[in-house]
Parts: C-alpha cells; sequence; structure tokens
C-alpha cells in the first residue's frame, strides 16, 4: 500500500523592516531554497532592503562598473547583468518549487513581471515590459517635455534543482544617484535611446513601505494563487 504523501506546506512571507546585509540574505536564499527542493520548509517570499550595493549577475561585464570602489560589488549568481540595491528600494526575494507549478521558467518570469505591473497599478502606475530589455519601465518625459522611458523595477532569477531564488526590485524611494555608478542592467542611456531609471517617489507617489508591502502581498496572491 501506498504510503500517504505529506501536506503542502503554505506559503510563507517573510518581511524584514531593517537593512539586511547582502551575503547574509544570499546565505540565507540558498538555505531555504534547499531546503524547500528537501521537503523540509515551505515557499517563501521574503520583503527586505539592503544597505547601498552593487550586485552582478552571470552577464554583468566589467565595463558596465563606471566607478570601481563606490560601492561594494557582490557576485550574485543569478541571471542578469549589474544592478543596485539600496535604502528605499523593495526586493522579493522568492523561492517557490517550480516542478510543483509546472516547472516553465519563461512563464515563471512572465508572472514576475506582471506581479509588479499590477503592484505599481495599486499606485496609479503604468509599468510596461519592452521587448530586448529586461525589468519594468513607465514612460516619462524628459526636462524639455520629450518622451524617455525609465527603468522602475528590475529582476533576476536563478533556479537550483527546480527551486527559484533571486526575484524583483521595486524602486520605491532609493537614492537614484548611486544608479550613475554602472550601467543598470547593460543598457545605457543615449541621445538616441533616452532611459533611466525611476521610483515611485520621482513620480510623486509617496508610497509607504508598509504600503507596498500589503501591494505586493495582494498581487502576488493575484498572479500565484
Amino acid at each position: 500500500m501506498a504510503l500517504p504523501q505529506p501536506a503542502h506546506k503554505p506559503l510563507e512571507w517573510r518581511i524584514s523592516a531593517g537593512l539586511v546585509d547582502y551575503p547574509t540574505a544570499l546565505a540565507e536564499m540558498e538555505a531555504r531554497a534547499a531546503a524547500i527542493h528537501a521537503g523540509t520548509a515551505a515557499e517563501q517570499v521574503w520583503l527586505l532592503e539592503h544597505p547601498p550595493l552593487y550586485t552582478a549577475g552571470t552577464s554583468a561585464r566589467p565595463e558596465d562598473l563606471l566607478v570601481p570602489d563606490a560601492l561594494p560589488v557582490y557576485r550574485a549568481g543569478r541571471g542578469g547583468q549589474l544592478t543596485y540595491h539600496g535604502p528605499g528600494q523593495r526586493i522579493g526575494y522568492v523561492m517557490l518549487d517550480l516542478r510543483a507549478r509546472g516547472g516553465d521558467l519563461r512563464r515563471y518570469v512572465h508572472e514576475l513581471e506582471d506581479w509588479i505591473i499590477r503592484t505599481l497599478a495599486r499606485f496609479g502606475v503604468k509599468g510596461e515590459r519592452r521587448e530586448g530589455r529586461i525589468g519594468i519601465w513607465v514612460a516619462t518625459k524628459d526636462q524639455r517635455g520629450g518622451d524617455r522611458e525609465d527603468k522602475i523595477a528590475a529582476l533576476g532569477v536563478r533556479v537550483r534543482h527546480g527551486v527559484t531564488f533571486h526575484g524583483i526590485a521595486i524602486n520605491r524611494d532609493p537614492d537614484l544617484r548611486h544608479f550613475a555608478g554602472i550601467v543598470p542592467c547593460g543598457i545605457q542611456e543615449s541621445a538616441a535611446q533616452p532611459f533611466g531609471v525611476t521610483s515611485l517617489a520621482k513620480l510623486d507617489k509617496p508610497v509607504t513601505q508598509a504600503e507596498l508591502d500589503a501591494a505586493l502581498q495582494a498581487t502576488f496572491a493575484e498572479v500565484f494563487g
């Protein structure tokens, strides 16, 4: 007779109010992903912020670090290139058992994007995907009234043994000057390509951390069930 299977553990939310050191977060993510793979822990979404730092994904190029030694740089092991993390930017590290969710990585990335888009919509911001560009973008105007597109959220994913980790980053109210130290996600702004970085605060959306966390939890349920 077949033994009964253990009940599926409900997804857990972990919310950190203070700044979390990046190496600590990476180690805890990897440990949680391993435990999910082993069946000893539930899936988890961890909302947090880091001290000012840069992370380099597997496609990061040395020339995209424009101001060496300005901030610590950590090898993240996720997909993507260079990005900035710091206070005022809400990180969502997502540790899901992709095996139990169909195993479709492309669909999972699309769902992460949808999660961000739905969250921004709660605050009256229209976030959009762009072909060939990673992240979520908003249409804005430059100082002369010309059209431009600014990145408001980034994402980077890694899957190990069928379990996801890393995730998303939404610019709530970070110090955007730190983005000048890198070419964010390998996308260089120019006259021909007026791309930049923005935040909810810069778009005149004064959202608190608690309000953003509540929106992220509500919209996650809409997208992922």
